[in-house]
């Protein structure tokens, strides 16, 4: 629990000045100017006074004890300041010093100095290099920010300071309200896990907003994303989305797997609605705060205006919404009243002369139809309107159906301010376009969609045999190798289940035809070595051979191409494989993200999936359904289903596939990249074959 950072029954401020616009100063003023009730103690060796307050030389000259430390003072003291916080036996320091790890490796061993000794006393940090903390509720404003935040149920937390201020200036101006404002800084200690933790259990929160520029424990973020999005909503603004210096990859998998996918992955398997912009992040947190939650996607647009409720029906398509189907006998309690050139299909059109009485009996006839989930009023200021009076109609139909949504986009400036006041006085939610107001009910709708969907992670079990794949490995790693061999491949991923056809290898031209008799034509021969993962391009594959004569010309021609194109390759010789009929080819890959482990990749295969990117991805480990919605999720769904008459393929054998790759990477973190790919998939009841497989190990 983080009360004494939040609820502090003391506070002692390091560094406190007498002088305006040091930081000390200003962070003494805010906790004064807050409301704060708790004791306060000014800590400054050179004061006798600060604020009217008398200034202690040290924390262990403070008389009582001391519940949290606010420490504005020079980086290279802040350690020897913790060490006497730690015999104070403070609990919780917020660092707003900066010159530590962002400022270069001097500053990066100071900071592991600072934490070893808060660690050695129990002190829980926030920063350093940080903002401060603030607690609407409390109320206390333990940072050196502009002004204190109007009370409210959104809670922040931001990586960035600067964004902090630039946020909570806006705030202020625009009437949102915070319960609780933080700025983790280099998140020595404290960061986005605990604090969302923390915040899923605070009364005072209903929305919890969060900044992040990384996660440094990715499984243990995910683990406390799905515990917290259970309970109240996340909205993050991720920075940093590109793929920029990420490192070159030589699987299909990896090519694909920028370092902002595996966040964007991340996000939807826990729940977390994702923004890509700041005013997303407060529209989204508004319609959150503010609206029960989302019975369904069916909207109804009622507008005085036929451009903007267009405007609105194709923003409604372009989220992923629906619009409402309004019923006969909807359209005809509608016709009894609204103009006969009123429109009354969904966008509802009530007239650019429409009235108050007019809005509300149109939006009350709607809403009370089981079709609509929700309603987006949209209002443009005409010489007949009187937005005002259209705001207050607005209120009593909420009055009627508070369990259903009701957003609200009037457009204009001055003649609509005094009717928007109304509206968001009253939690309604006003934008002032309407592709915002349906962006930020869409986010509703997948974070309900969300709820709804959640069953208990059952993991299948999965017979493997682990102790061959560990030894595989081990011989790779004594060869010094981080490729396998597409043998040493095929025995991995058999050893878990997965099918593979016949195989074997050949180091002469001899043992090649000797092989191919034995496994029986027609036969496949692949080109063997660590450095060709892509044997395709040098004319490293033959296919279809179907005699002795094949078999040892094609031998001799790949050895031929493979020293011509790739001559510092290693040669282990050549495989020999069973051919097996075509099928359908599709892909199962992984690449092991730096932040948040095995990323698991599903999709359309052969040698188009990098032009096609027909994929969608999850993190490891999965479960069945994960699976399943991995498949359904991708174009070549519906080829797998049968089109124009073709048979069914076998579903459930990819499932199966994708489930053992899954344990498989889940089981060896030494896996960096898995690439089966073609998958080739038969029809319903005959299973798949992985007939090309590339495994990476660290």
């Amino acid at each position: 629990m983080l009360e004494p950072l939040f609820k502090p029954s003391s506070v002692a401020v390091i560094g406190a000045s007498r002088k305006v616009g040091k930081v000390g100063h200003d962070v003494l003023k805010n906790i004064l100017n807050s409301g704060y009730k708790g004791e306060v103690y000014p800590i400054n060796p050179k004061a006798q006074e600060v604020l009217g307050l008398k200034c202690y030389p040290s924390l262990l000259d403070v008389p009582e004890n001391v519940d949290m430390g606010v420490i504005a003072i020079p980086a290279s003291i802040v350690p020897k300041i913790a060490e006497e916080a730690g015999r104070k036996r403070v609990k919780v320091l917020v660092i707003i010093s900066a010159g530590f790890k962002e400022s270069g490796i001097e500053g990066a061993r100071l900071e592991s100095r600072l934490v070893s000794i808060c660690k050695k006393y129990g002190i829980r940090i926030l920063g350093p290099n940080c903002l401060g903390v603030i607690d609407t509720s409390t109320p206390i404003n333990a940072s050196f920010a502009s002004a204190m935040p109007i009370k409210g149920n959104i809670a922040f937390a931001s990586q960035s300071g600067a964004l902090c201020t630039a946020v909570l200036d806006w705030s202020l101006k625009e009437g949102v309200g915070f319960s609780k404002f933080l700025s983790l800084g280099n998140k020595a200690d404290l960061n986005e896990n605990d604090v969302m933790l923390e915040l899923a259990e605070d009364d005072n929160t209903k929305v919890i907003l969060v900044y992040l520029e990384g996660v440094e424990d990715g499984r243990r973020f995910l683990k406390v994303a799905q515990e917290v999005t259970r309970k109240k909503p996340v909205v993050i603004l991720k920075s940093g989305v590109t793929d920029a210096g990420v490192r070159a990859v030589s699987s299909h998998t990896g090519t694909m797997a920028g370092s902002d996918l595996a966040f964007d992955v991340a996000f939807k398997q826990t729940g977390i609605v994702r923004v890509g912009t700041a005013q997303e992040l407060f529209d989204i947190a508004e319609i959150l705060s503010t609206q029960p939650l989302l019975r369904g996607p069916n909207v109804v647009v009622v507008t005085n205006a036929g451009g903007p409720g267009i405007l609105a029906a194709d923003a409604i398509e372009k989220y992923g919404l629906k619009m409402a189907p309004i019923s006969a006998n909807v359209r005809r309690v509608l016709r009894e009243k609204l103009p006969p050139a009123a429109s009354f299909n969904n966008p509802i059109d009530v007239l650019g002369d429409a009235t108050a009485e007019r809005y509300e009996f149109a939006l009350e006839t709607v809403l009370g139809s089981e079709d609509v989930a929700s309603a987006l009023v949209i209002l443009t200021p005409q010489a007949m309107t009187q937005p005002e009076a259209v705001a207050n109609a607005i209120l009593e139909v909420k009055k009627i159906f508070p369990k259903k949504i009701i957003i609200t986009a009037f457009l204009g400036g001055d003649l609509v301010d005094e009717a928007i006041k109304l509206l968001e006085k009253s939690k309604i939610p006003n934008y002032p376009f309407p592709e915002r107001a349906v962006s930020s009910l869409s986010a509703m709708v997948r974070y309900s969609d969300y709820l709804n969907a959640v069953i208990k992670r059952r993991m299948p079990r999965l017979k493997a045999d682990r102790d061959k794949v560990a030894s595989i490995f081990k011989r790779v790693k004594r060869d010094k190798r981080v490729n396998l061999l597409a043998s040493e491949a095929m025995e991995v991923v058999a050893a878990y289940g997965i099918p593979t056809p016949m195989m074997r290898l050949a180091t002469t031209r001899e043992e090649a035809v000797s092989i191919a008799e034995e496994i029986g034509y027609p036969v496949v021969l692949k080109v063997e070595s660590p450095q060709i993962l892509h044997k395709t391009d040098i004319g490293g594959v033959k296919l279809n051979l179907r005699s002795r004569e094949e078999v040892s010309r094609s031998f001799n021609e790949i050895l031929e191409n493979a020293n011509r194109y790739a001559p510092k390759a290693t040669l282990y010789g050549v495989n020999v494989q069973k051919m097996v009929p075509q099928g359908k080819e599709m892909i199962v890959g992984v690449h092991r993200d730096i932040t948040f482990g095995p990323l698991i990749m599903f999709g359309l295969g052969g040698i188009y999936v990098n032009f096609l990117r027909d994929v969608s991805f999850r993190l490891a480990p999965l479960t069945k359904k994960d699976a399943e919605d991995m498949i359904s999720e991708t174009k070549a769904y519906s080829l797998l289903r049968g089109i124009r008459g073709e048979e069914k393929s076998d579903i459930e054998s990819i499932v199966n596939t994708i489930l053992r790759t899954s344990k498989l990477v889940t089981d060896f973190d030494e896996i960096n990249e898995l690439d089966v790919n073609p998958l080739f998939v038969y029809k319903e009841g005959d299973g798949c074959l992985a007939l090309d497989i590339k495994i990476t190990i660290k």
